[in-house]
């Protein structure tokens, strides 16, 4: 008899019933992806469409500006910053893993542009600084996520089942795709006029 288990692991985790715990062990999704191409008779993956675009969270870049004279100053910050990726397992889509590899393999073959782990981007920003203001830069990535599900079939029940449907999600940077720079300023603190301004 040919055994189904749908893993309801990771971000959306659903605990097990007593009846399931007393019933057998689950694996971690990690566990299970670990098996593809290395233990599977079939491994794919299957996104559920196309990768949503979002911008990431707005951080700071570089130094702030402190502008200590009684003109306007436009200050040049220079900065450098890395976008990194997340995703179920919390392993680096770049990891020799036949989970990984299948991944970028589907995602260049569905969308014909291919997957980032990281992207570093460097810049100099300018900022104009009133007196007694202090300025900075944020920046906000260009971010994409892919929502699918890996089916793995194996010979061998694997904790009790012959396939299992894993859903996986990854959310990394946008292929040359520009990002927003924002510039801010605001009035200095006591503190930070005594410790920048004397």
């Amino acid at each position: 008899m040919l055994v189904v288990a749908v893993a309801t692991l990771g971000a959306t985790a659903m605990a097990p019933s007593a009846a399931q715990a007393d019933d057998e062990e689950q694996p971690t999704t990690r566990e299970l992806l670990e098996q593809c191409d290395n233990g599977t008779d079939k491994c794919v993956f299957h996104p559920s469409g196309a990768p949503v675009d979002s911008m990431g969270e707005p951080h700071q870049v570089g130094d702030s500006a402190f502008n200590c004279t009684k003109d306007l100053q436009r200050s040049t910050v220079g900065w450098s910053d890395t976008t990194g990726e997340t995703n179920t397992v919390g392993v680096s889509m770049s990891a020799e893993y036949g989970f990984t590899e299948l991944f970028k393999v589907t995602i260049t073959a569905s969308y014909e542009h291919s997957w980032q782990s990281s992207h570093t981007e460097e810049q100099q920003t300018n900022v104009e600084v009133k007196p007694g203001e202090v300025g900075w830069i944020t920046r906000e990535a260009a971010m994409e996520e892919v929502n699918g599900t890996y089916e793995m079939h194996f010979e061998d029940k694997f904790y009790g089942h012959h396939i299992w449907y894993v859903p996986f999600t990854a959310k990394g940077p946008k292929a040359d795709a520009p990002s927003t720079k924002t510039q801010h300023t605001r009035k200095m603190t006591k503190k930070e006029k005594k410790e920048h301004c004397g």
